[in-house]
């Protein structure tokens, strides 16, 4: 019996002993493709020399110092990388471990930030149902995935949740994209005014819908329009990217692709794509100048912020991903992934919708592709797919709940940056195979 508190219980895992590019190898010599990054982690797959290198060479000099007694050169050139390339505003970047992390730094900025500037009344969240913004509390009570919360609810903090912008199923009759976009910004203006205004501290949204529904993106201009309600009534949007930024959708910040900035981004994953846990919040120039001209301290900490290892294990990362020109390169094998699940699935009968943007793609299961209707939950259709895709030697990411938490199927796509086109063809190949096992006899 493993002595491990293994995620689940109830089965085994294959051990993994090395990585080859985009590979997992297992103690018995079997090759996986991780057409999914772990959980769109791993962009530059599982043996990258320069990183490798990197974290050696840190690890020789100064492995870990705490942030109570010193800054790090590798924390302040990260900073710097960061904050030079992300959108208009955001001018700090505060270290963590992971997504969740940087998800309850986020929100303890944005509650110290009204503190400080003397608005102490806003403290309500909003934030769009079948969102996930992290397993900790507060991450957990912002997301809108009803099965993650359920169980803890008696422990989370009241949350308001709009609609999410989900145009395969969202889409009244008549609409256009466009029309569903202003629709849903009303909604989110209507909540807001709900709740008072002068009350409302903030508006969470991933620009790209990752886990909970599969890589969805919002409708052209819904986000701009999202900032404008946020300004008008002085909430403060913050974007998750934990899941989608840093590349993954073939600009580092997913916010680019919007047009807008953000007050304050979270990122995490494709950060250090696995090669050491970190995440970061990146917080706009105004809310760094009122609690350094107020307080002067932020109310928070962990005892690995800004670890040093880390820090130069994520610079090394994000200086493969510009010297090697890798952001063009997602575009390009994102079209020619799509193109070849839209010709291999397109008409599938249990493929409702093919979506997302770059390296980041999701695939809707459903049991009548007319009517849209779902699987029954109890058949697990999700975590049929999975097993037997890694009976097939691929990784893939599937997930239950995609309409409401309950109902619903879907496969999450996120492979690393340095597939070549053959690696796109053994992607569908074998995803191919899984779905023919998984829906066999259905």
């Amino acid at each position: 019996m493993s002595h491990v508190f293994h995620r689940s219980l109830t089965q085994g895992y294959p051990t993994a002993v090395k990585g080859d590019g985009p590979y997992l190898i297992d103690a018995q010599g079997r090759r996986y493709l991780d057409a999914c990054g772990g959980a769109a982690v791993s962009c530059l797959g599982h043996s990258d020399a320069a990183v490798i290198e990197a974290i050696r060479e840190q690890v020789g000099k100064v492995a870990y110092a705490h942030t109570s007694f010193f800054t790090t050169e590798p924390m302040e050139a990260l900073a710097d990388f960061l904050v030079e390339r992300a959108p208009a505003g955001l001018e700090s970047v505060y270290f963590v471990s992971g997504g969740s992390e940087a998800m309850e730094a986020a929100l303890k900025l944005a509650r110290q930030y009204f503190i400080e500037i003397g608005q102490p009344q806003r403290r309500h969240l909003i934030a769009r149902r079948q969102s996930y913004h992290g397993n900790t509390l507060g991450a957990l009570a912002t997301g809108g995935n009803a099965w993650r919360r359920q169980q803890f609810e008696p422990l989370l903090i009241d949350v308001s949740h709009v609609s999410p912008c989900y145009a395969y199923r969202g889409l009244q009759p008549g609409e256009s994209p466009e029309e569903m976009g202003v629709r849903l910004a009303h909604e989110l203006e209507s909540e807001i005014l709900r709740l008072g205004a002068e009350n409302v501290m903030a508006f969470v949204a991933e620009p790209v819908v990752g886990a909970t529904m599969g890589a969805v993106p919002a409708v052209p201009g819904y986000f701009k329009r999202v900032r404008e309600v946020c300004d008008r009534h002085g909430v403060l949007l913050i974007l998750d990217e934990v899941m989608c930024g840093m590349g993954r959708t073939g600009s580092l910040f997913a916010a680019e692709q919007e047009g807008i900035t953000a007050d304050l981004i979270t990122i995490a994953k494709g950060l250090g794509a696995g090669y050491q846990p970190i995440g970061a919040t990146l917080v706009s120039g105004r809310i760094r100048e009122a609690i350094a001209n107020g307080s002067g301290f932020f109310q928070h900490g962990h005892t690995y912020i800004g670890h040093a290892t880390a820090c130069a294990a994520a610079l090394a990362v994000q200086t493969a991903i510009q010297q090697r020109d890798l952001l063009p390169r997602v575009r390009e094998l994102g079209e020619g992934l799509q193109r070849r699940l839209a010709e291999r699935f397109g008409e599938h009968p249990h493929i409702g919708d093919i979506r997302g943007r770059g390296l980041f793609l999701g695939l809707e299961l459903v049991a009548d592709r007319a009517t849209q209707a779902t699987f029954e939950p109890e058949r697990k259709v999700h975590a049929r797919v999975k097993q037997a895709a890694m009976q097939a030697g691929l990784m893939c990411y599937p997930m239950g709940g995609t309409l409401d938490g309950r109902q619903g199927d879907h496969i999450l796509l996120a492979p690393p940056f340095i597939l070549d086109e053959s690696h796109l063809d053994e992607i569908v190949d074998k995803l191919d195979t899984a779905l023919r096992s998984a829906l066999a006899g259905r």
